[in-house]
């Protein structure tokens, strides 16, 4: 009897409940439309010939937080043990999830500033779904009090809530925003509290003319897109999300404009997946949402009824590799090379097989992809 295997391509887990009612209206911006912010305005000397950067989502964790710990301080090790500053990781983009389950400011203290007292770079972030949950049992507040408190400030100063921490808050103009940097663009977008995701459709006219934007800047800088939750999964948990995979190539075939990759988190685990167009192009789609939460997503075995393929949405989509059994995060590099820019991710795991704290990361899957700012 032949062992069974897990599978190499997108999943759809079936019979789920229709959780549409969940939705929350968003925060007032506290910046301007379009919602952008110069990364020159919070790293003034950031190289304009190459950037280092991590990336990591679903940090959060209720359960004492020991691999939250162990990959923020191996984040932090990587930015303290390079010295040339243009090889150095500057600045943490956070996919969402920062806290569980409900995004109230206690939950702040012990999963995000305790953890991150010692990472040295500015933390981004865009908001996951238990950020912008509410605790029907806690005191009143709005959906995404406390995160605007932490990453969408109007200014940066301490935080009333971060404790002994001398982390202040972040002046991200909403949000979903875009980040702009002298090597890419960074769209971010926020998926709200539903399960697959719901974007709004004064969001998506947003996005739209971001992507348009994005391509007249010309090819000297990478287009990269980052929202919470995963387009494409293999995963047992969740899933993929026929949502946002509609959403998303919606959004490009209105704009005219693909991007180089996509990052998400909400699944915790690492996969990579290639999705290949009909002209020849290719776009990355990236799941990195193993950052400390206690509870891994495994991949689904072949044969699971749970699940189901789709070939409508996925046919052109590959798995090209992935980790489950283990927490991890990403370094993710942007260089110059001629007209376009090369992007170099790695990606980072914590072997779970010795007692966590005594083996450093390792390094687990690497790509590289040329970047033209819009396909």
């Amino acid at each position: 009897m032949a062992s069974q295997r897990k599978v190499t391509y997108p999943v759809f887990k079936k019979n789920q409940p229709d959780d549409s009612y969940k939705f929350q209206p968003l925060p007032e911006p506290p910046g301007k439309y379009p919602f952008h912010l110069d990364l020159h305005t919070v790293i003034p000397a950031i190289s304009a010939e190459k950037m280092v950067f991590h990336m990591v989502g679903d940090t959060g964790s209720l359960y004492g937080g020991n691999f939250q710990r162990i990959v923020a301080g191996e984040m932090r090790k990587q930015y303290q043990e390079v010295h040339d500053l243009e090889d150095k990781p500057q600045f943490l983009y956070h996919l969402g999830d920062v806290v569980y389950t409900f995004g109230e400011a206690a939950n702040y203290y012990p999963q995000f500033f305790a953890p991150y007292r010692d990472y040295p770079g500015p933390v981004f972030a865009i908001p996951g779904n238990h950020d912008g949950d509410i605790n029907p049992a806690g005191t009143p507040y709005k959906s995404l009090d406390a995160f605007m408190k932490v990453f969408c400030d109007v200014e940066s100063r301490p935080v009333p809530f971060s404790g002994d921490v001398d982390r202040k808050s972040m002046i991200q103009p909403n949000v979903y925003w875009t980040l702009e940097t002298p090597l890419a663009n960074m769209i971010g977008l926020y998926g709200n509290i539903t399960k697959f995701g719901t974007i709004t459709e004064q969001q998506r006219e947003w996005f739209i003319r971001e992507l348009k934007n994005a391509r007249l800047q010309g090819p000297g800088k990478a287009l990269i897109v980052c929202v919470h939750h995963a387009p494409y999964s293999a995963d047992s948990n969740h899933g993929a999300s026929s949502y946002m995979i509609e959403f998303l190539e919606s959004a490009f075939t209105e704009s005219g404009v693909h991007p180089d990759i996509v990052f998400s988190g909400h699944v915790h685990n690492y996969q990579r997946f290639s999705r290949h167009y009909a002209n020849g192009s290719i776009v990355r789609f990236i799941v990195a949402g193993a950052g400390g939460y206690d509870d891994l997503h495994s991949l689904v075995m072949e044969g699971d009824t749970n699940f189901a393929a789709d070939s409508t949405l996925t046919e052109q989509v590959r798995l090209e590799q992935f980790c489950d059994n283990r927490h991890g995060f990403l370094k993710i590099s942007l260089e110059k090379a001629g007209k376009a820019v090369k992007l170099t991710g790695e990606y980072f795991s914590i072997p779970h097989e010795i007692r966590p704290g005594e083996t450093p990361s390792v390094l687990t899957d690497t790509f590289q992809i040329s970047c033209s700012g819009g396909i």
